[in-house]
């Protein structure tokens, strides 16, 4: 069974920046791909962004590219979501999920954390 523990939100102000992390475990990290889901306040969660097992192909909602990253780092099992100009519509409870394979494409595992809140004041 995997664990995941996302950490890194907080306050901020619009057009700022924040980082994100989650640290799994429990499953064979390297071998499966990432992804970042939001859930807005009586919103329904929804893509953020997905990344493969490698780090090598990563994929992002129309609504934060060009602004958010996505990385990983096999080594210290952990996932990354780097988030520039911000905007108040970004704020969100933020949850990493592991994919089934090692290719988003192939879906998710029904695995959620606690999730880290992001507020984006204006």
């Amino acid at each position: 069974q995997v664990q995941l523990v996302e950490s890194g939100g907080g306050l901020v102000q619009t057009g700022g920046s924040l980082t994100l992390s989650c640290a799994a475990s429990g499953r064979t990290f390297s071998s499966y791909a990432m992804g970042w889901f939001r859930q807005a306040p009586g919103k329904e969660r929804e893509f953020v962004a997905a990344t493969t097992w490698s780090g090598g192909t990563s994929h992002y909602a129309d609504s934060v590219k060009g602004r958010f990253t996505i990385s990983r780092d096999n080594a210290k099992n952990t996932v990354y979501l780097q988030m520039n100009s911000l905007k108040a519509e970004d704020t969100a409870v933020y949850y990493c999920i592991p994919g089934k394979t090692g290719w988003y494409v192939d879906g998710y595992l029904e695995v959620w954390g606690q999730g880290t809140l992001v507020t984006v004041s204006s």
